[in-house]
């Protein structure tokens, strides 16, 4: 639940390596509450940005609040309410998914006692129960993930830091994972999630930035993005009959809007510039003996939305991912 205003501020933050601008003055807050999501394609600064945040990399300029205090020049201080995830696993293979959790524990301060206690829970809710005493260099590429995921948590921060969270797993561990950050949220944690998957970040996000070539092009709530994207409304209509007989008399009697039948005669798109009565369809179509089954407003895709926004395509192998996960 998001409120009590901003729990990140970043100014002008910018990263330089030798000559080479991979962070250049973004701009963008978190709400406390929120899962913001930091959209780009590879390379495009995610994971340097993510690591200036956590303190992970020094900052070439800007600024960073975190809960109203200016933590830029001393980030590892700010570590103890963050939760950080990174792209690739920083646990130990030599130690056991038990044994990395209270290390991990220890190294934020918990008493033993606490930290064995929250590993145990962690390790039940994240149905790793049963492995938990095998070394983590023997699990799986989702069980190592969620493991991962645990660790970052296991201090309950105040924001989750998540980079990438789901590449280069499974589909059911994928889906596991998504559902585990939903509950995260839902119980109150603030989540910064960097992907290149446009399908998880549309399934988890309430609010994206768009950041290409280091630079962020756009920061929008979801639900904003999409309304703007709809230039206009298109409703989908199946019929239980044909539709191509009934086409002409169709565009006669309502010479204003745009359809677009589909290749099976029974399914039609209709367009509009403005808002429009279903009612006045239904019955049209009804009373020429060919019943409406369903009609649904179709919605843009995020995917159109990224387009529209930063003008790039997604690679196929992104667009392969999207449909895998639905």
């Amino acid at each position: 639940m998001t409120g009590q205003g901003p729990i990140i501020e970043v100014e002008n933050l910018s990263k330089n390596y030798n000559g080479f601008t991979a962070v250049n003055e973004v701009n963008f807050h978190i709400e406390r509450g929120e899962v913001f999501g930091f959209l780009g394609p590879n390379g495009a600064g995610k994971t340097t940005t993510i690591n200036m945040l956590t303190g992970l990399a020094r900052i070439s300029a800007g600024k960073v609040k975190i809960m109203g205090e200016d933590y830029t020049s001393h980030l590892k201080k700010a570590q103890k309410l963050m939760g950080i995830v990174p792209d690739e696993s920083n646990l130990y293979d030599e130690l056991s998914g038990w044994e990395n959790l209270c290390f991990c524990g220890a190294l934020y301060g918990m008493e033993k006692a606490q930290r064995e206690k929250e590993a145990s829970r962690l390790l039940h809710d994240f149905g790793l129960t049963e492995a938990a005493s095998r070394s983590f260099q023997a699990y799986s590429k989702g069980m190592k993930r969620k493991l991962t995921i645990a660790a970052g948590i296991i201090h309950q921060p105040e924001i989750l830091f998540l980079d990438e969270p789901t590449t280069g797993i499974d589909v059911a561990s994928a889906r596991q994972i998504r559902n585990l950050i939903t509950e995260l949220n839902q119980r109150g944690t603030t989540i910064f999630l960097t992907t290149h998957y446009i399908e998880e970040a549309e399934r988890l996000c309430s609010r994206l930035a768009f950041i290409v070539e280091g630079q962020i092009i756009r920061e929008s709530p979801l639900e904003e993005l999409m309304k703007e994207a709809q230039r206009e409304n298109v409703v989908h209509f199946s019929l239980e009959g044909d539709f191509y007989k009934l086409e002409e008399e169709f565009q006669a009697y309502f010479p204003d809007y745009r359809y677009e039948p589909q290749n099976d005669g029974r399914t039609i798109n209709i367009h509009s510039s403005v808002s429009f009565n279903l009612l006045p369809f239904v019955q049209f179509f009804e009373e020429r003996g060919i019943p409406v089954y369903e009609a649904k407003i179709l919605r843009p895709s995020l995917e159109e939305v990224f387009v529209s926004v930063t003008g790039i395509e997604l690679p196929k192998a992104e667009q392969q991912h999207q449909q895998q996960q639905s």
